[in-house]
């Protein structure tokens, strides 16, 4: 096949047969097939075996069963990615929304060959999204857009609409092992998951044809949090383990100076400090870097580095933190949390650039006009986005 079209259903049985034809029709003279993906509770899935019959092109559906349907629609896609028979897929609803005249324009512009994604955009020149319908819809949508974009502001640089259904993505790029579909917004998954090559083509968004929108409060809430695991992931749960940490450290010292007294106090903080050092260094290697463990150096040239990092860093902070208590006399609170936040950020940089850098780095990787600024501000925006799943 040149092109397999994914379209994602669940109860779009009036839809099925105009969409196949309307597909027939872009794709006469392509080899070409549809799939359908179908988390239906209705019979949506034998109305599409009875267009396929007759249909002039191959069409096929793929039914998941309640129970199986976990992750919504952007798992459903990735199960037809898995299922597709080319590498270049277009992905699209099946509510008529999404013009499939425009299929062919998408696969043209990737065979231009320098792009992976090709995006349908309502917000490029030509392009248009009153087929939104409402005032709250559309504010909606250009709301979550510019949200999005301004929460991965390289990864999406370029890329006008994000939050887009409609686009064409070519399967070989893709990790689908990798991606952590919830909710609608499948193609902010892949982009921002994936390094990939983008490029737009202008799409009239059309009012929907049968049936009802799926759009609902709760799908809202799903994309916020989706949207949040995405961009703070990892360096959200480096955050919980070192919060936790700080809390453990201030329970060894109360238990130790209670059980030995205030005498004891300096021996009890540095104990607490190296118990939490050891124990943060251990949570984070299972749980925040555990996918880098591999292409890193061994486990005690991690835990030294890591080790000697934090004994520094405390000594380095605590100084500070008297200067600007003592000197600048800013509160002692204020003090300290500007000094913490700072020093997670330090923390979390070292970590993912120095600890758990890899071996040897992979030939062709990196720009070649890259400077030395702009790579690491890149890999500290690629560490801080990789997923760390709550």
């Amino acid at each position: 096949m040149d092109v397999t079209v994914i379209v994602p259903t669940r109860n779009e049985r009036g839809n099925v047969a105009p969409l196949v034809g309307q597909l027939a029709v872009a794709l006469a003279g392509r080899r070409a097939e549809i799939l359908f993906v179908d988390d239906s509770d209705d019979d949506t899935a034998s109305e599409i075996l009875r267009v396929a019959q007759d249909a002039p092109l191959p069409v096929r559906v793929l039914h998941r069963e309640a129970g199986r349907r976990g992750g919504g629609l952007g798992s459903a896609v990735v199960a037809g990615l898995r299922a597709a028979a080319s590498d270049v897929c277009v992905v699209m609803d099946g509510d008529l929304q999404h013009p499939p005249a425009l299929v062919p324009a998408l696969v043209d512009r990737h065979a231009r060959g320098d792009c992976d994604v090709v995006v349908a955009s309502r917000y490029i020149g030509g392009g248009d999204s009153t087929g939104l319908g409402t005032t709250l819809r559309f504010g909606v949508s250009r709301g979550a857009t510019t949200l999005t974009k301004a929460m991965f502001p390289m990864r999406l640089h370029g890329t006008s609409d994000p939050m887009t259904g409609f686009f064409l993505v070519d399967r070989s790029r893709l990790d689908l092992d990798s991606l952590r579909p919830s909710g609608f917004k499948i193609l902010l998954e892949l982009l921002v998951r994936t390094d990939l090559r983008t490029a737009e083509v202008p799409m009239q968004f059309l009012p929907r044809g049968e049936g009802e929108s799926k759009a609902s409060l709760r799908q809202g809430i799903t994309f916020l949090v989706h949207l949040a695991r995405l961009r703070f992931g990892k360096m959200s749960l480096f955050a919980i383990i070192g919060a936790a940490g700080a809390v453990a450290n201030i329970g060894i010292v109360w238990a130790l100076t209670a059980l030995f007294g205030e005498s004891f106090g300096i021996w009890a903080a540095i104990i607490a400090a190296v118990v939490t050092i050891v124990a943060n260094f251990l949570l984070a290697e299972r749980f925040v870097f555990s996918e880098m463990r591999d292409q890193a150096g061994g486990f005690w040239r991690r835990f030294l580095t890591s080790f000697a990092f934090n004994g520094v860093e405390a000594a380095i902070r605590l100084p500070i933190l008297a200067v600007l208590v003592h000197s600048w006399h800013i509160s002692a609170w204020l003090a300290t949390a500007i000094t913490l936040a700072v020093a997670f950020v330090a923390r979390f940089v070292f970590h993912s650039l120095v600890v758990y850098r890899p071996r040897r780095a992979v030939a062709g990787q990196e720009p070649a006009t890259e400077t030395a600024g702009q790579r690491i501000i890149r890999l500290i925006d690629e560490e801080a986005m990789r997923p760390g799943e709550l």
